[in-house]
This record gives C-alpha cells, sequence and structure tokens, in this order.
C-alpha cells in the first residue's frame, strides 16, 4: 500500500522536528563543554568567628558569632595552550535573603563582587574564591533572628563569572537563568574575605583577590 501525500509530509514534518531537536541539543552540550570557566558548586555555610589572641593591649570581651560563609568552586581550561594565569576574573555575587519587606516583598537581593587575580589554567585542584555575611547582616534582613542556618535566611544564591568583558559562566543554588534581574540590588552587606575577620586565615585555599 502505497501511502498518501498528507501521511508523507506529516512523517516528514516530525521527522525534521526530531531533528532540529537534537541539533539544539548537541549544540548546547557543545557550548557547555567549550567553556572556558566553569562553576561546579556554591556552598553556604555557618561559621563562626575566629578567636585571636592578643596580649599587648587592652582585653575586650567578645562572644563569637556566626556568619555566613559563601564559598564557589570553579574551574578554568583556557582554549588556548599559551595561557598560563587568567587576571581580572570578576566573580559577582546575588543572593536572596527570605524575609520579605515593603520596600521588598519578594525578599532582598544582596548583591557583591571580587576581582581575582593570578588564577591558574587546568589544575587538579578546583579554583575557589568567597564572600561572608555578618551574623548583623543576617539578623538585619531575617526579621532579628538570633539562630538560623543557610536554609531560614537565603531563599537562592546566584553567581557569575566575567572574563574579559563578558559574562563565561553562571550558577544558582536553586533553579537557573538570571532570575536575579527582577530583583532591585543592594550593595554594602556582602564582605570580602580581606574585610572580614577571616582574612589572616586560608591563605592559600582562596584564589587571590585584586587590591584596590
Amino acid at each position: 500500500m502505497i501511502p498518501n501525500r498528507s501521511h508523507l509530509l506529516s512523517v516528514l514534518g516530525t521527522t525534521v522536528i526530531v531533528l532540529i531537536f537534537f541539533a539544539v541539543t548537541l549544540s548546547s552540550a557543545s557550548a557547555q563543554l567549550n567553556t572556558e570557566f566553569q562553576i561546579r558548586k556554591i556552598s553556604p555555610s555557618i561559621i563562626s568567628t575566629p578567636t585571636l589572641n592578643y596580649v599587648t593591649g587592652p582585653v575586650k570581651p567578645s562572644r563569637s558569632k556566626n556568619w555566613m560563609e559563601l564559598e564557589v568552586t570553579f574551574e578554568w581550561h583556557p582554549r588556548s595552550s599559551v595561557e598560563k594565569f587568567a587576571d581580572d576574573v570578576i566573580v559577582n555575587y546575588y543572593v536572596l535573603m527570605t524575609e520579605k519587606s515593603v520596600d521588598s516583598p519578594n525578599g532582598t537581593l544582596l548583591t557583591g563582587q571580587v576581582t581575582l587575580v593570578s588564577v591558574p589554567a587546568k589544575t587538579s585542584t578546583p579554583r575557589r574564591t568567597v564572600m561572608y555575611l555578618s551574623h548583623r547582616t543576617m539578623q538585619h534582613f531575617s526579621g532579628g533572628k538570633d539562630h538560623y542556618s543557610p536554609q531560614s535566611v537565603l531563599n537562592n544564591i546566584g553567581v557569575t563569572i566575567s572574563y574579559h568583558g563578558k559574562v563565561v559562566a553562571e550558577k544558582s543554588l536553586n533553579g537557573s537563568g538570571e532570575w536575579w534581574k527582577n530583583y532591585q540590588p543592594v550593595t554594602g552587606y556582602l564582605v570580602s574575605k580581606e574585610m572580614s575577620p577571616f582574612a589572616p586565615l586560608f591563605s592559600d585555599y582562596y584564589e587571590d583577590v585584586k587590591k584596590p
């Protein structure tokens, strides 16, 4: 039995759609594989303020507070074998807090940025960078809570990496896409390691940050 023309056109149309789907899928996979920078993980955790012994001045008693550590693990695999180190690698953090207010009915978006230098290429150890939220900041944007976990004060975290003036990698703790563009950013609350109590710690664990 010879199939009629309409049946052939239907089969042909379905075949074309399937081929286009696979072409788009392969293209997306190829683009991801060819991305020089890849963000592997975003890890929020609670960490206590380090206690430093100070014996040459006045004693000022204080209780160690909890800070939120926002660690990002990433890799850089340049296409050119000539490139060994990357400078001016910009990492942007977008941290959406759970607490809602009149001014921020969907939660407050805190933003911060660090610029990394001398990032090595193709190492067996993943590269890491970090920013912090202070105890007081978490109180401020969690309705005054004194005890918290990442899940209780954070709604989402987005991270982008920019290199040579363009975004080359992005990742979110929950979901995908540039969801942070739907919020009004608030700056000045995220703290880089150099401006935190953890500045003298973990010196060789995180990537170097460009000095102002």
